[in-house]
């Protein structure tokens, strides 16, 4: 196989709301492919899609070369799905909830015996073992749960937002952790809220009411920003606004102590440079965030312009 899961054209409606409308993608082995997007975007339903939870009604997914229409129990045998909300045991131990999972796949005995210390080394919950889960912290809870949905060595994972309020050290953790996985051969699926997050994956789409704004590499998604960014230190907005009163679709927007301004492409940079530079004041150019570019294709999608992917 190429990839572990492979979607094609998938469209999934309730009732009159369309939750996925045309979602294609691939997850190799080795790779970590992110959902990005605001709640409803219809990450979660693709989602459960792929680990057989629910049919499609419309569309194409294999994985693993496995239909999850007609071939349910042999996709979640061999499948890892963390959804938002896993239901860890709070009166077990880590240890015990490790082995509650275990048991449910059958896995056992020497094997059980081994995996657990792995994933206690590798989640770094060895000395925490004998705590009851409901007393870890956010971060260690997830981890938990990570470590239990591995407990049967899937060669996909599923992982819907699985850093929703975690503490910041934490979460970046918890992706140390999945970037070790998907070194290791596995493939991830991961639906993310965070942009920090969507640049450690290998891959991302990003999904707005259930349609496809974008899929491709984090770092290529700005070169779909059409507007150009200088940050000005050390003049102030009034001052700023005078220098280019006579520049046509330029924006100055204040963030804490500096100035950004945003104009289009077809404005010369150079003269924009020479208006505002003077003793004191510091100019430099301004590359787009994913989160500003995700946030302008939103914003034309919402607008009814047609959406590049």
């Amino acid at each position: 196989m190429k990839s572990a899961l492979e979607i094609r054209d998938l469209r999934k409606c309730y009732g009159d709301v369309v939750a996925v409308d045309g979602l294609s993608l691939d997850a190799g082995f080795g790779e970590i492919v992110g959902l990005i997007g605001a709640d409803g975007a219809g990450k979660s339903t693709a989602m459960r899609v792929t680990c057989a939870l629910i049919e499609q009604d419309s569309g194409d997914v294999r994985v693993l070369g496995l239909d999850p229409r007609s071939q349910a129990r042999q996709v979640k045998e061999h499948i890892g799905y963390m959804p938002q909300r896993f239901s860890l045991y709070p009166d077990l131990s880590v240890s015990e909830n490790l082995r509650f999972f275990a048991e449910l796949y059958g896995v056992s005995g020497r094997e059980f015996r081994e995996r657990e210390e792995r994933l206690m080394e590798f989640s770094r919950l060895g000395e925490f073992r004998a705590r009851r889960a409901g007393k870890l912290s956010g971060g260690m809870k997830q981890k938990l749960a990570l470590s239990c949905t591995l407990i049967h060595t899937p060669e996909l994972l599923v992982l819907d937002e699985p850093t929703t309020g975690v503490d910041p050290v934490s979460r970046q953790e918890f992706w140390t952790i999945l970037r070790e996985l998907a070194t290791e051969g596995k493939a991830l699926l991961v639906s993310t809220p965070y942009m920090d997050e969507a640049e450690l994956c290998t891959r991302i789409i990003v999904m707005h009411r259930g349609r496809v704004l974008y899929s491709g590499s984090p770092r290529e998604l700005p070169s779909l920003y059409p507007w150009q960014m200088l940050e000005v230190i050390g003049l102030s907005e009034k001052c700023a606004r005078e220098k280019l009163g006579g520049m046509s679709s330029c924006e100055i927007e204040r963030v804490g102590d500096r100035l950004h301004v945003i104009f289009e492409q077809a404005n010369d940079e150079s003269k924009l440079r020479a208006l505002l530079s003077e003793d004191g004041v510091k100019v430099s150019k301004l590359l787009p965030t994913i989160e500003e570019t995700m946030i302008y294709l939103v914003s034309r999608e919402e607008s009814g312009e047609q959406t590049a992917v």
